[in-house]
């Protein structure tokens, strides 16, 4: 939607939207496929007008860390305090970092503090602007880690963790915390507890007010973090 956060220069930046604009200004051809690609591009270029005005509306005396995710955070929050009616915002942790599979004692440290760092400045920009109480954070990976190590790592496994951040959230460990053992593992995996798709509904639905059913095509177990 036109951050293009890969171009540091605004004029650079520019120019690209320009060229995507040309691109999709004439129908890039004819028939299903094309038109769905010329549509998106088109989409997205409104998208992009629209999103132009959050910084410039955006004001905060929170400086935010100088790490990719940091800054990731930092436009969220620009377009959060815009109020153009946006419930779900996404964005990863720079890509590739977590998935370390040598060195873990080292690399893990720096990168959580990342994390940390950026989601206490984003927290702290909510007070800020009182909107702390109208957002709920949820952090989770993709795939978890074994604990078996490969060396001075681990591969992907099966069990995993996710958190949920913010003033809206009852603090706590939700589900048993799982034996590191290596008698109680699960062929080097972590046996896992709760049904990942749980925290989805509970989100969709003590969150944001809506019939998780159909959205995760079943009914799964929720919890009761939400205050």
């Amino acid at each position: 939607y036109g951050v293009l956060t890969g171009i540091q220069s605004t004029e650079k930046r520019g120019e690209a939207l320009d060229i995507f604009a040309r691109m999709y200004a004439p129908m890039i051809g004819s028939g299903p496929v094309n038109d769905y690609l010329s549509q998106t591009g088109l989409d997205a270029l409104k998208g992009a007008d629209i999103l132009s005005a959050a910084p410039q509306t955006y004001s905060s005396s929170v400086e935010y860390g100088g790490s990719p995710f940091a800054q990731w955070m930092k436009s969220i929050a620009q377009v959060h305090f815009s109020n153009f009616g946006t419930r779900v915002f996404y964005t990863g942790v720079n890509p590739g970092t977590f998935d370390t599979h040598a060195n873990q004692d080292i690399t893990l440290p720096k990168l959580w503090a990342d994390v940390s760092t950026a989601i206490s400045d984003f927290h702290e920009d909510l007070k800020e602007h009182n909107a702390n109480e109208e957002v709920v954070i949820l952090l989770f990976t993709e795939f978890g880690r074994r604990v078996q190590e490969n060396g001075s790592g681990t591969d992907h496994g099966s069990g995993g963790v996710a958190f949920v951040i913010g003033d809206a959230v009852k603090g706590g460990l939700y589900g048993e915390y799982p034996s590191l053992e290596p008698d109680k593992l699960d062929s080097g995996d972590l046996h896992w507890n709760n049904d990942f798709r749980g925290t989805y509904a509970t989100l969709l639905e003590k969150w944001m007010g809506l019939d998780a059913n159909p959205i995760l095509g079943g009914t799964y177990e929720q919890f009761d973090f939400i205050k």
